[in-house]
């Protein structure tokens, strides 16, 4: 499969989030040799009342459970949208090899935005990272939930 056939995967199941009032972010992490997909998640912080359940997060965990360790070597991460400080330090911690994102995120990204968690000196790991795949797709999927949020508590445009 190619690049844009995972993130592909990874919108799809931003659209189960949307379906579920979720934000609509997805993820998958694949191992970069074989190409199997050993996770994926979407977000769930609404419906299981948790801050952390990140889409990033919650496939990590699934990987690391999978895979029997708490490292994930050679594993690719795809995500819909740039992740937020906590989920790069997850990343990071759990060496990612590979970072493919869809949309950007100025106001909470973490990667290309905001703090560039990766650029820092306190930072352990540096995955490969490649935004702007899909990005169209997945930035729109974004602003429609938001613009359906808006819209039903009477917000208008």
């Amino acid at each position: 499969m190619e690049r844009v056939d995972y993130m592909y995967k990874a919108l799809e199941l931003a659209k189960k989030a949307y379906q579920q009032d979720e934000v609509p972010i997805g993820c998958i992490i694949v191992n970069s040799k074989s190409g199997e997909i050993i996770a994926e998640a979407y977000n769930l912080c609404q419906h299981v009342e948790n801050a952390v359940s990140h889409a990033e997060i919650k496939a990590i965990q699934t990987a690391c459970d999978k895979l029997g360790t708490n490292r994930l070597w050679g594993m690719d991460m795809y995500v819909t949208l740039e992740p937020c400080t906590m989920c790069a330090a997850a990343i990071s911690f759990a060496r990612i090899e590979n970072l493919y994102f869809g949309a950007t995120d100025t106001k909470g990204g973490a990667v290309v935005s905001g703090v560039r968690f990766f650029e820092q000196e306190t930072c352990h790991h540096r995955p490969f990272v490649c935004g702007g795949i899909l990005e169209n797709e997945c930035a729109q999927l974004l602003k429609d939930f938001f613009k359906n949020k808006r819209n039903t508590k009477g917000l208008g445009n």
